[in-house]
């Protein structure tokens, strides 16, 4: 019995090392490449390389394993991480207080990590196919039409879930953790010299050597760290001790060894610099080394857009995106979702950045930016978690959230250079994300304010039934509401219209909670208000997918007597139609309404069988 724990700590060691670890784990196939090829390259002196490998290290060990490892991952809420999470636990404990900057900012951090989702699979991608170059120039004009190919592949394969293959992720890792570790090594034990790169001497010297271009350079370097984000984003899949037992014990080491066997490659050979990742294997072994890499590069890819299909949802069920198509692929994961649209709209610009910018190199200078800023805004949020959830003094908090906000600003503002050869894609991207998510916010919250003006409170339409004594039909009707102590316009509506209601009426309203998973004993809260009308109130967390039908068959078992055969669901349809006043500009009013009236219908994303479902439509000006 007590092997138990050991063996499922070690099942999600390995599963954390293919999903949270695929991106940052692929990294040396393209960092110091860029370093000496790309917009502000250097010679592959010496004194650069072991400045670059000092580098690489210290952002590893300061980033990586003291900042997300030691401190964010801590952040959670109720077990699960990213920036969403520290937004709902800080709801939770604020409220009100809860100022619009510090909303705007976290929006904008979950915007920029939409960008990297982009990016990630096209470099990993075309990284890993250049390796093809080495073994025969002739590879050279399949590699691109090869990585779109694969992009497709990728993406298409997303409808069918990751269930079937993600067993395959965690050993297919290992192996490429202990591969291009075992390399690096190699190299290392021919020229040891390469190890005073530890010392962090040799990157101070590489900046007052280099001046700007040292300084922009650090822009390259920050590729080593990209996927840091996702130690915190993933941390509700695995927990906090697989991950760092697979990052401290496995990941780190590895990739340690294989860039400072980079580094030892340089210092033998400089020549190598082109493409000092493949020139560590020996040729016999570069079409193996290509298999493996693309798959490990397929991995990291699906790991980030796994990500934003998780991102995605959440943003749904906290107010920040209109409802979209959700679907589950698989039925022993939750968290295993699958949103076509967005996929749709990921593949197509995955495919159009390949053909872009056509090689890893160019594709570096779009990368950076959204991570570096992602970083930032994180540090920001997290100052905010240690004063208001962990209760921490200012003079605590600050002096450990500032270093951290030194260091991602350093990384930032080293970006910036990259603006205007690519860089300008992911902040565009995430800008514009931003845009709909903050119009979609507001333009909601002015929606409901209004919608409220045409409710009736629920004991004045109790007062109002037992008076008229409408004719009560067969059956169940169930009407969606969003309000609490008021009953939905479209019941009145159709209260008026028809001057009739079915015998037994349900008020189901669906209450997102500042929590990931509710559980089940705290899931429903029914109150019979008299004459067969009852009110439900399901409660459910920002990681799941709501279900209605669940809801009353739980209902129906805690004792409410309904036949769900025999139901029917009523749904509002809102229609806009433009106002005299308007609060809001002209092209968020008709942004907000073309979203609204292409989000996802209540009962689709309610899983309510259309069968069932009934529409009533509402004229209101905006």
């Amino acid at each position: 019995m007590s092997s138990k724990p050991t063996d499922k700590t070690r099942i999600l060691v390995i599963g954390a090392l293919g999903i949270v670890f695929g991106d940052i784990g692929t990294s040396p196939l393209y960092t110091l490449k860029v370093c000496f090829s790309g917009q502000y390259a250097i010679q592959p002196a010496p004194a650069n390389v072991l400045g670059l490998v000092s580098l690489i290290f210290w952002s590893l060990i300061l980033v990586v394993s003291i900042k997300y490892s030691l401190f964010i991952l801590r952040a959670d809420d109720e077990g699960q991480g990213g920036i969403f999470a520290m937004l709902a636990g800080l709801h939770k404990k604020m409220g009100p207080k809860l100022g619009r900057k510090l909303v705007l900012a976290a929006l904008f951090g979950s915007a920029l990590l939409y960008g990297d989702g982009l990016i990630t699979p096209v470099i990993s991608v075309l990284s890993a196919l250049e390796g093809l170059e080495m073994a025969t120039t002739q590879a050279k004009p399949v590699v691109l039409p090869l990585a779109c190919g694969i992009l497709f592949a990728l993406f298409w394969a997303q409808s069918h879930g990751t269930g079937r293959i993600g067993r395959f992720f965690g050993p297919v890792m290992v192996l490429w953790f202990s591969v291009i570790g075992f390399i690096g090594l190699l190299a290392i034990v021919h020229r040891p010299e390469i190890l005073a790169a530890v010392d962090p001497r040799q990157a101070v010297h590489f900046f007052l050597n280099n001046g700007s271009r040292g300084f922009f350079l650090l822009g390259a370097v920050v590729l080593c760290i990209t996927g840091c984000e996702a130690l915190f984003a993933d941390l509700g899949h695995f927990g906090l001790k697989p991950i760092r037992i697979s990052w401290y014990f496995i990941a780190l080491p590895a990739l340690l060894c294989n860039y400072f066997g980079q580094g030892a490659l340089l210092l033998a050979n400089p020549q190598a610099a082109a493409d000092p990742f493949y020139s560590l294997v020996p040729r016999t072994f570069l079409y193996p080394m290509v298999a493996l890499a693309t798959a490990a590069t397929i991995i990291a890819s699906q790991a980030i857009i796994s990500g934003v299909f998780s991102l995605t949802r959440q943003a749904i069920q906290l107010g920040f995106f209109p409802r979209m198509r959700i679907v589950h692929t698989s039925e022993m994961a939750e968290g295993q979702v699958y949103t076509p649209d967005v996929n749709t709209m990921m593949m197509l610009a995955a495919i159009l950045l390949a053909l872009y910018f056509r090689q890893s190199e160019n594709l570096a200078d779009a990368y950076g930016i959204a991570v570096t800023g992602d970083m930032f805004i994180t540090s920001m949020v997290f100052y905010f978690v240690t004063r208001r959830i962990w209760g921490w003094s200012r003079w605590r908090a600050a002096p450990l959230c500032l270093l951290f906000a030194c260091l991602d600003l350093t990384y930032f503002s080293s970006c910036l250079g990259k603006i205007a050869s690519g860089g300008w894609f992911p902040v565009a991207i995430a800008l514009a994300i931003m845009v709909i998510m903050v119009t979609w916010w507001d333009g909601w919250k002015m929606l409901a304010l209004k919608v409220m003006g045409l409710t009736l409170p629920l004991d004045k339409f109790m007062a109002r039934i037992s008076a008229a004594e409408p004719i009560r039909l067969p059956g169940t009707g169930v009407f969606l509401s969003t309000f609490h102590k008021e009953i939905p316009p479209m019941l009145l509506q159709y209260l008026i219209h028809t001057s009739a209601l079915h015998e037994k009426l349900v008020l189901l309203s669906v209450v997102t909670a500042d929590v990931p998973v509710v559980a089940e004993s705290d899931r429903l809260e029914i109150h019979n208000m008299g004459r067969e009308v009852y009110r439900v109130m399901a409660r459910t967390g920002f990681m799941e997918t709501p279900d209605a039908p669940r809801f009353l068959a739980q209902a129906r078992a805690q004792g409410l007597n309904i036949d769900p055969e025999n139901t029917k669901y009523y749904v509002g349809r809102i229609s806009l139609v433009p106002a005299a006043r308007r609060g809001m500009a002209r092209w968020r009013r008709f942004l907000f309404t073309f979203m609204l009236r292409n989000a996802v219908s209540g009962s689709t994303y309610l899983n309510i069988p259309p069968a069932q479902v009934m529409e009533i439509g509402v004229q209101m000006e905006f």
